[in-house]
């Protein structure tokens, strides 16, 4: 499925919850199916900076596509962190650094998280990018 294709099937979910609680219990819900970082992998490199919580991020390059997984001491931002992985997880890394991601806009979640998660959701973004650029750097190279 195309990044695009996942953000469309996002933006529908949300679609059919009214209320931001419940748009919020959701996020919590989605973070209990996030692919969990290998505890060992719960490093300080591996730490996401701008997030008032912990968060940590790993990525795999695997037969041409990128594989995250991560945690996330905070239920909202682990939801997050989980949707982040749903529309970017399993594309190359060509596809990720060119995706246009509108749905986090599209659900309204911008407009309501705080400030200091807001800058999370930035922070955890940039860190997927880079890992995508990192991949392809080394692809590139070999």
């Amino acid at each position: 499925m195309s990044i695009k294709e996942n953000q469309d099937i996002i933006v529908e979910e949300f679609s059919l919850l009214d209320e931001w609680m419940d748009k919020y219990n959701y996020l919590i819900d989605l973070g209990k199916t996030i692919p969990l970082i290998d505890p060992a992998n719960r490093k300080e490199e591996n730490l996401i900076r701008g997030c008032q919580s912990r968060v940590w991020l790993d990525a795999s390059f695997e037969q041409g596509q990128i594989r995250y997984k991560a945690d996330s001491d905070a239920i909202i931002t682990k939801g997050i962190a989980a949707l982040l992985i749903r529309v970017l997880d399993d594309h190359s890394p060509e596809e990720i650094l060119q995706a246009e991601l509108f749905f986090i806009d599209a659900i309204g979640l911008r407009e309501h998280l705080s400030p200091t998660r807001s800058n999370g959701l930035v922070s955890m973004l940039k860190q997927m990018k880079l890992y995508a650029l990192a991949f392809k750097t080394k692809e590139e190279s070999q």
